[in-house]
């Protein structure tokens, strides 16, 4: 596809297309559950010294996604550390690209998902880490409060079975009710949003050991997924358990159009754990959507900082990955005091409230908006899945 590169440059240009070409498998389309790459998005990559070029073809014009994937081919292409500047020239697909769009969705609808009780309109996040103690639950409830704050509905599907604290995080307790043979979550009232709750610490007792594998497992989130009366949500947050095992394997393949928020704490080791966490998403062709550091330093009462952990880790992640540094949460004592209260500073004031406030912004602004995709990818996937459920394998 490229012509221009590899007649300027021969010893480099075929092979750095093919490297430009292997880092936009990162950037996924979240509607579709797929690779730009793959559904025929990337028409041309270019390559003249450090400079690169990517045309990129949208299933329609005015589709809302285009900031999003825009931002993602440019942190992909950028995080090569040959390429000096770059260009994004945006396209509309003609009628025989959107075809093929179609077939591969259609494929990928048969192959793929079942049938949740998420809504399709939201946007679904999961807070992933590779290594335990990193903060990871600490993150996904402040963010989800300091989102309800903003007047949201948020759902938070507490995915870490064996090691649930969500529940005592939010400082929520009481038994799950079943209407109709599902789960009614738990709700709490965040200013004028909301918090859905679903956890293993609603149905067993704090100290009782979860021994569960493969199959089990998985059937306790699906249930979670499939068995429960959501409601309408604008966000889903999923509070992942530590490292790259079934439930992570599982989640690609229940909600594909999951995207992955990854918190590590400044040190190399905890980075290049969290990069195991990160690469096994996108081998599940899930969106990598940003980076959250979390116990970045620590400021004394004399207002002196200090990097206990050391500095630059979530930086040196996210410039990896290719992927925006949403946040860095300090290291502060009030984190954890709130957290054995049930008092998530992010509902309260203050500087830290503020902070998960900023956070919340990024992330509902910037790296996932509510989106009105009734234009765009989400439309093909409606149209897709009425195919597929009525076994016409000739829709278009």
């Amino acid at each position: 596809m490229n012509t221009g590169a590899d007649a300027q440059a021969p010893a480099q240009g075929g092979g750095r297309v093919e490297e430009v070409r292997e880092s936009l498998r990162a950037v996924i389309d979240p509607e579709l559950g797929d690779t730009i790459v793959d559904l025929g998005m990337v028409r041309s990559i270019d390559v003249a010294q450090g400079h690169v070029v990517v045309d990129v073809a949208l299933t329609v014009a005015a589709c809302p996604l285009r900031s999003q994937i825009e931002r993602d081919v440019r942190g992909q292409v950028e995080a090569l550390d040959w390429v000096d500047s770059m260009e994004i020239r945006i396209a509309t697909m003609d009628a025989t690209e959107r075809a093929a769009v179609m077939a591969r969705a259609r494929w990928k609808a048969r192959e793929d998902a079942p049938e949740t009780a998420i809504p399709a309109t939201a946007r679904v996040l999961a807070i992933a880490s590779g290594k335990g103690g990193v903060g990871k639950s600490s993150v996904t409830v402040n963010l989800a409060v300091a989102l309800a704050r903003r007047g949201l509905t948020v759902g938070v599907l507490d995915a870490d079975i064996w090691g649930f604290s969500v529940p005592r995080l939010l400082g929520m307790e009481g038994e799950v009710e079943a209407r109709k043979g599902k789960m009614i979550p738990l709700e709490k009232k965040v200013g004028t949003g909301l918090v859905r709750v679903l956890s293993m610490g609603f149905l067993a007792d704090e100290e009782q050991a979860i021994m569960w594998r493969g199959l089990v497992l998985n059937r306790a989130v699906q249930q979670f997924l499939q068995d429960a009366h959501w409601g309408d949500l604008d966000y889903l947050l999923i509070d992942l358990p530590p490292g790259t095992g079934d439930v992570q394997m599982g989640l690609a393949r229940l909600l594909p159009r999951t995207e992955m928020l990854v918190v590590t704490t400044p040190p190399l080791a905890a980075q290049k754990v969290a990069a195991r966490a990160a690469d096994m998403a996108r081998k599940g062709y899930l969106r990598v959507a940003g980076v959250i550091e979390n116990m970045s330093d620590f400021t004394c009462e004399h207002g002196t900082t200090y990097a206990l952990f050391g500095s630059g880790g979530g930086s040196r992640l996210a410039h990896g990955l290719g992927v925006p540094l949403i946040g860095s949460i300090p290291l502060h004592p009030d984190l954890a005091a709130a957290g054995d209260a049930g008092r998530p500073l992010a509902g309260e004031d203050g500087e830290l409230a503020t902070l998960f406030a900023e956070l919340a912004r990024v992330v509902a602004e910037e790296v996932a908006p509510l989106l009105e995709t009734s234009s765009c990818s989400a439309r093909l996937v409606e149209r897709v899945r009425a195919a597929v459920a009525s076994g016409d394998d000739n829709g278009s």
